[in-house]
């Protein structure tokens, strides 16, 4: 009955509830005269009845989305969810005041009227007299005027959940009282209350128009799930079971690159960059101090290639991969940019978030990386390492979270010359660049072989031949099923839900090894060697071994994290040359792992002498095993 009477008629039904909840306080006051004295327990005038979790089996009219909310549901009780995409200041609003007649003297009270923006008048007296009164004209009585805080958000509809073609939609939403800021810009809310009718502000030249606003009655900040998807039970034991199976195969690598195969599966070959985008989408463990420091266990990517090298390829599949996502370019960025922006609002400024601020706890993609305006290079560089904003414009100080992971893609200025440095080759600034935990540059060389390899796969895709008559040995066996976009991006979310990597010391030992020799390199890029590279490595070892469904970071994982910063290293590399464009998937993954160890640990071992040294002599895979996450 009440529920009934809360969806249609939802303003008489809340103001009967506050009623009801004032009568409540003062029955309290009278019993209790403990409460009475105190001065805490006061009676408050603004007491509100907030109503949330609304579940009614006709979901779609109780909570619409945005883009859906039509004429039909003014009036009406509901409840929607979105992003918060700007905030306004909050204001005092005068909500209700005495008047009195001038010609009878008969006072009475008056409200405000939210629709109107002002409080609303009678055309005439309303006194209840033999004769009434046919005065028209009234005047306030000073003193008497009750406020109440006041503030205006805009909520926008998720993405993820719309077509391809589709734009996103935003409404206003009215917080009143307790609810005033109590969210900010980027924060994922779930708002319920009374779609109501607004009059847009007037403007000299402009059009007197309504427009649909909610009034809101509660709000749920939901940052906590934003990156979430629910994995179920039955999920979490097939992802068991394939591990098992491979560890009792003897074959863990190759069952990773099963994994990897997955990934952007139109483009063939391009094994470090599937790596190094699948470490990205998995990340770090983040941790914080003793102190109160936050380290960030996002992994932050760079993809500098010539064009037709498949960067945009990769960008689109990780945006669609990651539960929550911002795709963007550098040049074509709105007025609110990368960060944050100050704009007027109808002669106040409010502040609108930008890419970053909107991807916060998800997944930021930025084509043309190089185009980032001026303005918002400055600021980008808090936003990426300790994952806020701070905000200073136009009187509005604050800070915002930006705790994304950044996914960049640019082209080379002119011709890549790998005899410069990195800075030189994309006009990005050395601190910038120091940011980025993997910098791969893809570099279209004339090589007839691959191209040859390249032609034959793109055909035999466009004329959908099953059978074709070239078989790459590198790649994976094409018979093996391979993982699809909904399981793998149950996959990341659950390794990112439930394993927690601890560093064991042999791994340690390798990156502290790999960070000095680094370190010691004269010829090594001075943007790349600072102490964000060891940082770099540990995220991109706990990564590694989340990606094999481990609780230990082991010697495998260490190495594959040396071999990875390594291919950023485009020039005097450990390994030699290893153009990340011509990598391609290995028909043994295993042996090709232990040639990749003994060569990095032989290096660091001549490079640091009798300073370096392991407890295992002997290659091994690290003692691979499988999780057991319940435990």
């Amino acid at each position: 009955m009440i529920g009934t009477m809360l969806l249609e008629e939802p303003k008489k039904t809340l103001k009967l509830l506050d009623d009801g909840l004032a009568e409540a306080q003062d029955k309290v006051l009278q019993v209790d005269s403990r409460a009475r004295d105190n001065v805490q327990s006061c009676r408050k005038p603004w007491a509100r009845v907030r109503v949330q979790g609304i579940h009614f089996p006709d979901v779609e009219r109780i909570a619409p989305a945005i883009g859906s909310i039509r004429s039909i549901h003014c009036g009406r009780f509901s409840s929607v969810a979105g992003t918060v995409i700007r905030t306004g200041l909050v204001k005092m609003l005068e909500s209700q005041q005495l008047f009195q007649c001038t010609k009878c003297k008969h006072k009475f009270s008056a409200e405000v009227s939210l629709e109107m923006g002002k409080i609303s008048l009678p055309t005439k007296c309303p006194s209840d007299r033999p004769n009434p009164c046919k005065g028209i004209s009234f005047k306030g009585i000073e003193g008497t005027q009750i406020h109440r805080d006041y503030q205006e958000i805009k909520i926008q509809e998720r993405s993820q959940g719309l077509s391809v073609s589709a734009v996103p939609r935003s409404i206003v939403v009215i917080l009143e009282d307790d609810l005033v800021d109590t969210c900010k810009a980027g924060d994922d809310v779930i708002v319920t209350g009374t779609v109501m009718r607004q009059w847009r502000r007037m403007f000299p030249g402009a059009r007197c128009d309504l427009e649909l606003s909610i009034l809101a009655n509660s709000l749920q900040v939901k940052n906590e799930h934003k990156s979430k998807v629910e994995v179920e039970s039955d999920t979490v034991k097939l992802f068991q079971d394939f591990w098992r199976a491979q560890c009792e195969a003897k074959r863990p690598l190759a069952g990773r690159n099963t994994i990897l195969a997955s990934i952007c599966p139109q483009v063939y070959g391009l094994f470090s960059v599937k790596l190094a985008v699948a470490l990205m989408l998995i990340g770090g463990v983040p941790r914080t101090a003793s102190n109160g420091t936050h380290i960030r266990g996002e992994v932050h990517l760079l993809l500098v290639g010539d064009p037709g090298t498949g960067k945009s390829q990769f960008l689109k599949y990780a945006a669609k991969l990651s539960p929550r996502s911002v795709l963007t370019t550098g040049m074509g960025s709105t007025a609110a940019g990368l960060t944050v922006t100050a704009q007027r609002d109808g002669g106040e400024w409010v502040l609108e978030a930008g890419a970053l601020v909107l991807g916060d706890g998800g997944l930021c993609c930025i084509d043309e990386f190089d185009g980032i305006r001026e303005a918002d290079r400055a600021t980008i560089h808090e936003a990426m390492e300790q994952q806020t904003l701070s905000v200073a414009k136009a009187g509005l100080v604050t800070t915002l979270n930006t705790r994304t992971t950044v996914f960049g893609v640019t082209n080379p200025k002119g011709n890549y010359d790998p005899s410069e440095p990195l800075s030189v080759n994309t006009s990005l600034s050395g601190p910038l660049l120091s940011r980025f935990d993997i910098v791969l540059v893809l570099l279209d060389t004339k090589n007839p072989q691959w191209d040859n390899v390249i032609s034959d796969h793109i055909l035999s895709s466009h004329h959908d031949l099953s059978g074709s008559k070239w078989k790459s040995s590198g790649s994976p066996d094409e018979s093996s099923p391979k993982w699809t976009m909904e399981l793998l991006q149950k996959y990341i979310c659950h390794v990112k839900a439930s394993i927690f990597p601890v560093m064991t010391e042999e791994a340690e030992r390798i990156i502290m090894g790999y960070y000095q020799l680094s370190r010691r390199e004269e010829c090594r890029s001075a943007a790349r060697t600072t102490i964000r590279l060891l940082e770099s490595l540990i995220r991109l070892a706990e990564a590694h071994a989340r990606l094999m469904y481990r609780h230990e970071v082991l010697r495998v994982d260490a190495v594959t994290a040396c071999v990875l910063v390594e291919a950023s290293m485009n020039t005097n590399s450990f390994l030699g040359d290893l153009n990340a464009l011509h990598s391609s998937f290995h028909a043994a993954p295993d042996a090709e792992y232990l040639q990749q160890e003994q060569r990095i640990l032989r290096q660091i071992e001549i490079g640091l002498g009798g300073e370096f040294s392991l407890y295992t002599q002997a290659p091994t895979l690290g003692g691979i095993r499988v999780a057991d996450v319940g435990r």
